[in-house]
C-alpha cells in the first residue's frame, strides 16, 4: 500500500490539531495564540488540496475529511471568538475602562453565561451547512457560491487583532458595540450560504487577461495590507465579494 496517498490526509489532519489548540486558546481568551493557529491551519488546508492533486491521490474520504477539519478550524474557532466579544459588550460596554488589558475581562471568578453571546455561535452551524453543500455541488470549481470559510474565519479574527494591535478609539468603538458584531455574524452566516458566485484564486495561465480579477485584487489586498495592517482583512473581503459581483459574466 502506497504511503503517499495519506499524506494530503496527514496534512488535513495537521489543521485540525491546529484548529483543536485554537479552540483552547480562544476559549482562555488569548485571541492572537488562537489567530497563530488558525492561520497555521489555513495554511495546511491550502496544501492538502494541492499535494493531493499533484500526487493524484484525490478521494472521498480526503474530501469528508477536509470539511470536518475545516469545521473546527474556520467554523468552531470564529463561532467562540465572536461568542467572546460579545459577551465583552455585555459585562463591560465601557471599552475604554479596560482598553489596556482587555483580555483581563475572561479572567472570571465563577461560570456565567449570558444569553445573548450565543449568536456568536451561529457561526460555525452556518459554516457546517456551507460545507455540507459544498462536499455536494460539484460547480464549485473554479468558483465559489458563498464566502468560503477560511474568508469568513480571517474577517471574524481580524477584529480582535484590530482591537490588540491597531489602537485606534474609532475602530476599538466599533468593534466594541454588541449590534454591529452581532450584525456582522448575521451577515456572515448570510454571506457563507449565500448564492453569490465569487471567483476562486486558481489560474490556469499566468496571462493578465485569463486573470485581469484576480490580479487586481491580489495587488489591491497587499497595497492595503500594507498600509492598513490588520483592520485591511475586512475591506479585503468586502473588495473581494464586489469584484466577483462586478465580473460575475467571467466567473464560470
Amino acid at each position: 500500500m502506497s504511503f503517499k496517498r495519506h499524506i494530503p490526509n496527514i496534512v488535513t489532519l495537521l489543521n485540525l490539531f491546529s484548529g483543536c489548540i485554537a479552540v483552547i486558546f480562544a476559549v482562555y481568551g488569548n485571541f492572537v495564540a488562537a489567530a497563530i493557529f488558525v492561520f497555521l491551519g489555513i495554511f495546511f488546508d491550502f496544501f492538502d488540496g494541492l499535494l493531493a492533486r499533484k500526487l493524484n491521490v484525490q478521494s472521498p474520504l480526503g474530501i469528508q475529511l477536509d470539511s470536518l477539519a475545516d469545521l473546527v478550524t474556520s467554523g468552531v474557532v470564529p463561532g467562540i471568538i465572536m461568542f467572546k466579544l460579545i459577551s465583552i459588550t455585555v459585562d463591560a460596554p465601557d471599552y475604554a475602562a479596560y482598553s489596556d488589558s482587555w483580555n483581563s475581562i475572561f479572567h472570571w471568578q465563577g461560570f456565567k453565561l449570558s444569553v445573548l453571546p450565543l449568536i456568536g455561535l451561529l457561526i460555525p452551524l452556518a459554516s457546517a451547512y456551507r460545507l455540507a453543500r459544498f462536499n455536494l455541488d460539484e460547480d464549485q470549481q473554479a468558483y465559489f457560491k458563498g464566502l468560503p470559510v477560511p474568508a469568513n474565519t480571517l474577517l471574524i479574527l481580524s477584529l480582535p487583532l484590530i482591537l490588540e494591535y491597531q489602537n485606534s478609539d474609532v475602530m476599538n468603538s466599533i468593534i466594541i458595540n454588541k449590534w454591529f458584531l452581532i450584525g456582522l455574524t448575521l451577515l456572515s452566516c448570510y454571506l457563507l450560504n449565500s448564492r453569490i458566485k465569487l471567483f476562486a484564486l486558481k489560474f490556469k495561465d499566468w496571462s493578465f487577461k485569463n486573470n485581469a480579477t484576480r490580479y487586481i485584487f491580489l495587488i489591491i489586498s497587499i497595497v492595503a495590507l500594507i498600509i492598513l495592517q490588520f483592520a485591511a482583512i475586512p475591506v479585503v473581503v468586502a473588495l473581494y465579494i464586489v469584484l466577483s459581483i462586478i465580473d460575475k459574466k467571467n466567473i464560470h
